[in-house]
């Protein structure tokens, strides 16, 4: 119901073969753009904001450019930036020329691909902002590409560091800073070789040797450990080397796959699975603190940088983020609808016969299969118990057993989202009234005054969407009762690592938890905790504590979940009772068992950095300072 904004989305294409190879075997120059252009629009979802590409020409003669980069802004920039990519090659006339021209001189073919897909977690936004970055110089060795799904937790560090060597960054962003470093120990990486051999070559036959001993992992080595975030780091030199980082802890997703044709790597394994027509087992994960390098030969590697911390693996991109075509997500999203089903048998008392199950958004529907495959032997267990009591009675016949086994779930399909209403073009109520519309309802199927409405969400985090428009619209069904189910815990603490949840009063659940604190005379709590968070700034990052779970402490899950509903109905405009169930903590660690970073839930974080910015974002919000996150 409540649209998040995604975090970004990576996707690399190393070519381990001549252009000319791919011209005979799949009938085009192009296929290595064509392939990241899959790449990217099977993962649209996760940038909607803006895209870039960046290719690198290894084999371009001095005077002709080697290093491309193409960015747009808005939810069609990955169709516009093909479409200028595709009439920039259409005026050059590559059609009319041979393998060893294009080579050479052909815009947007060569050897390195890299896509990303941009959604902004900092508020910063324009397409200065867009990744691919580029660090250019005359020297191929030292041109860098990068693009990444990250956000840092120290970049104020990071950024004193990098002035401290006396570089001066342009802008003031975590994007530039990772690059200006990167680049700065890739300029000591070419000093190094330069070294090594100046005595002996000079000129081109220098220049070659430098490109062909760049070792990548000593760049990595020499910036990463002093980056604290979550992480995908894809970088490319001009010369021909390609990497692709991940974080200590596997924070941020990264997947990979070799032949001898070509490497890929991207934010999710279905799409990689799909653009090459591969089996899930051919594609590996990319491991914790791990890199993959490919260097200027076509020689792949896959090693460890950062060393494979303590595993925090998003559990908020099983729920929400990934795609559901994933075996695994697929499978955990399921389990997340049938762990729900204790609380719904409570909260509707039972009474299945009396309820209509239904799910709002689409996104939700594979945790709907899971409640509806948990609701169903619930009924079969009643079923199993009602045929036994018959029979024991005497009164088992070919009625009553058809009137047992007849009895079925009612799922319908409840809401239809027909159309983005403008509702800028209104103001207050009417604008809320427009919002109300957005979907429309399949009259008909609920009883008035007599059906519970069950609904299943994968998330409920800002509870707007759910006031303004899903409430008004359910109840317009006239059910006895409506019940919206999230098949994720209570969202509690802001995101750090590349998701745009910052601020503490964006909560609908933090909001209870204030309200709750002031109408049982606790207030003084508010007062204790932001005291506490201001003396945990001075403090080293072993000793930073969550001084924000404080907030929650007093409350059950209930108790919030019952505060959320009388915040969310307080207007009076919803005639049906109202509930609303969130996943239990432990519903979600069942479920996902593999992947245990929860600290959207928990609060806690798997970084210093993270729980520095949450104590960080209590204080703007008991200062009132809503535009810092």
């Amino acid at each position: 119901m409540e649209i998040l904004k995604h975090e970004c989305g990576v996707a690399m294409v190393r070519l381990l073969k001549p252009l000319e190879y791919y011209k005979k075997k799949y009938g085009t120059y192009a296929y290595g753009i064509n392939k990241l252009y899959l790449l990217m629009e099977k993962q649209h979802n996760r940038g909607q904001e803006g895209a870039g590409i960046g290719v690198v020409k290894m084999h371009s003669v001095p005077g002709h450019e080697y290093v491309f980069r193409e960015r747009a802004l808005g939810k069609d920039a990955i169709q516009e930036i093909f479409d200028t990519v595709r009439k920039k090659l259409d005026s050059s006339d590559c059609r009319d020329h041979d393998a060893e021209w294009i080579e050479r001189y052909a815009p947007f073919l060569g050897e390195i691909y890299m896509g990303h897909l941009r959604y902004s977690t900092t508020g910063k936004s324009g397409l200065s902002y867009c990744h691919p970055f580029l660090r250019r110089n005359n020297w191929r060795s030292r041109n860098m590409l990068m693009c990444g799904n990250f956000n840092m937790t120290n970049v104020d560090r990071v950024f004193e560091s990098v002035v401290a060597c006396g570089q001066h960054p342009r802008i003031y962003s975590d994007t530039v800073v990772l690059l200006e470093q990167l680049g700065d120990a890739l300029d000591k990486e070419n000093h190094r070789i330069y070294r090594q051999y100046r005595d002996s070559l000079d000129g081109q036959k220098l220049t070659k040797v430098i490109e062909d001993n760049l070792d990548v992992r000593r760049v990595l080595s020499a910036t990463a450990h002093q980056w604290d975030g979550g992480f995908v780091i894809c970088g490319a030199t001009g010369s021909g080397d390609m990497f692709a980082l991940r974080d200590s802890h596997g924070i941020r997703p990264a997947f990979f796959y070799r032949d001898d044709e070509v490497v890929v790597v991207a934010s999710e394994r279905p799409v990689i699975q799909t653009v090459f027509n591969v089996a899930r087992r051919e594609v590996e994960e990319l491991a914790p603190g791990s890199a993959i390098v490919v260097t200027k030969n076509g020689t792949v590697s896959v090693g460890d940088i950062l060393g494979e911390a303590e595993n925090r693996r998003c559990s908020f991109e099983r729920i929400y983020f990934s795609r559901g075509s994933d075996v695994d997500i697929y499978r955990e999203r399921k389990t997340l609808g049938r762990n729900v089903v204790p609380a719904i048998m409570k909260s509707i008392g039972g009474d299945l016969d009396h309820s209509v199950f239904s799910f709002i958004p689409n996104t939700a529907e594979v945790a709907f299969i899971g409640m509806v495959d948990g609701l169903g032997r619930e009924l079969d267990k009643r079923k199993t118990d009602e045929i036994l009591e018959a029979q024991r009675r005497g009164m088992l016949d070919k009625d009553c057993l058809d009137k047992i086994m007849n009895r079925d779930l009612r799922v319908e399909k409840v809401a239809i989202k027909d159309i983005k209403l403008r509702t800028f073009i209104a103001e207050g109520e009417s604008r809320n009234d427009l919002a109300a519309h957005v979907y429309d309802v399949t009259y008909g199927i609920v009883e008035n005054g007599v059906d519970n409405l069950v609904v299943i969400d994968d998330s409920i985090v800002r509870g707007t969407t759910l006031k303004q428009s899903i409430l008004k619209m359910l109840d317009r069904l006239h059910p006895r009762k409506i019940v919206v189910v999230s098949s994720s815990p209570q969202v509690r603490y802001p995101d750090y690592y590349g998701i745009d949840m910052s601020r503490m009063g964006e909560f609908i659940a933090f909001r209870a938890a204030v309200e709750l604190l002031k109408d049982r005379g606790m207030g003084h709590i508010l007062d204790e905790t932001y005291e506490r968070c201001k003396a945990q700034e001075a403090l080293l990052d072993i000793e930073v504590q969550n001084c924000v779970k404080a907030v929650y402490a007093p409350f059950t899950q209930e108790e919030i979940s019952s505060k959320i509903v009388e915040m969310l109905t307080s207007d009076g405009t919803i005639n049906a009772e109202v509930d609303i169930i969130y996943q239990s903590l432990e519903g979600l660690r069942d479920a996902i068992p593999d992947c245990p970073g929860d600290w959207y839930f928990s609060g806690d974080y798997p970084t210093p950095g993270g729980t520095r910015l949450v104590n960080r974002a209590f204080i703007n919000y008991y200062e009132g300072n809503t535009e810092k996150r």
